[in-house]
């Protein structure tokens, strides 16, 4: 399998502007990091370092990416570690009128039992912009997962709805040699418009919420649940739709409001406040 970065600490990844990594370990019987380096645009900020579990948040100077910008990410959680990784505030895609590459790229590689919670805030395309992001995470025997990727419509209080020029999100999954899932989505004017009434219509905010691998089965499995016993009302400003998928869950949330999906993705995490030692989202959405 060929990986997204090349490997942690060659000469190659030191000098790409953008790029970052983060490695944690267990050290006394508690998740610390062992490594941690970025270069600008991308910033890393660790405020908790150590404990249960290392809480760590991206940000870029400017507070978005500019048209040019490529930032890639490599994560490696040693066997039994916890990790969060969140985000200060959305991800802004400012305007890219001469359509140069602007993208975030991220490697992720799990020890046996490690558990990464991926929880960034959502993407906000700005009209006449262009993103393209890829992740791939790597899972080991008795490993998890929690991935939250999710983008609203722009600054749709400004008139700017879906009025980006493309966005493009893949996301692959793997346990071992076996890929579990590919997830892709596309979302390009070129296939008629974002906004008419048979695409994304009235809602301005879509999410995916996967948890997957052993030690979140509970947590899947009561996804499905909430989520089959939830009613399904014609126009309702919310929908969701959740599937099985092999080890864990996989939630898909269309709103008319980006403040609905949130609440909605956060009670969903609620459970995990345990597992990473608080609960990280108090004082967000």
């Amino acid at each position: 399998m060929t990986s997204l970065l090349p490997p942690p600490g060659s000469e190659h990844l030191r000098s790409l502007s953008g790029t970052g990594h983060l490695g944690v370990e267990v050290v006394s019987g508690e998740s610390a990091v062992t490594s941690v380096r970025a270069s600008s645009p991308l910033k890393l900020l660790v405020p908790r370092s150590r404990g249960r579990s290392v809480w760590a948040y991206l940000s870029s100077l400017g507070g978005g990416l500019v048209a040019g910008d490529e930032t890639r990410l490599s994560l490696h959680l040693g066997a039994r570690t916890r990790c969060l990784v969140s985000t200060q505030a959305s991800t802004k895609v400012y305007r890219n009128p001469a359509g140069r590459p602007c993208g975030h790229q991220l490697h992720a590689l799990l020890g046996t039992d490690a558990v990464l919670v991926l929880a960034p805030d959502p993407v906000q395309a700005f009209a006449g912009s262009s993103y393209t992001q890829r992740q791939e995470f790597h899972l080991a025997p008795g490993s998890g997962l929690v991935l939250l990727d999710w983008l609203c419509s722009g600054r749709s209080a400004r008139g700017e709805r879906w009025a980006f020029t493309r966005f493009r999100s893949r996301n692959e999954i793997f346990l071992g040699p076996e890929r579990l899932l590919v997830d892709s989505l596309l979302l390009d004017p070129a296939d008629g418009p974002l906004a008419a009434p048979h695409r994304m219509g009235r809602f301005n905010c879509l999410a995916l919420l996967l948890v997957v691998g052993e030690p979140l089965r509970e947590a899947g499995a009561r996804l499905l649940e909430d989520t089959a016993a939830q009613p399904v009302t014609r126009g309702a400003p919310l929908v969701a739709s959740a599937s099985p998928i092999h080890g864990g869950a996989l939630l898909r949330l269309a709103g008319e409001r980006l403040e609905d999906v949130g609440r909605e993705v956060r009670r969903h995490l609620a459970c995990l406040a345990d597992l990473l030692g608080d609960d990280p989202w108090t004082r967000k959405w």
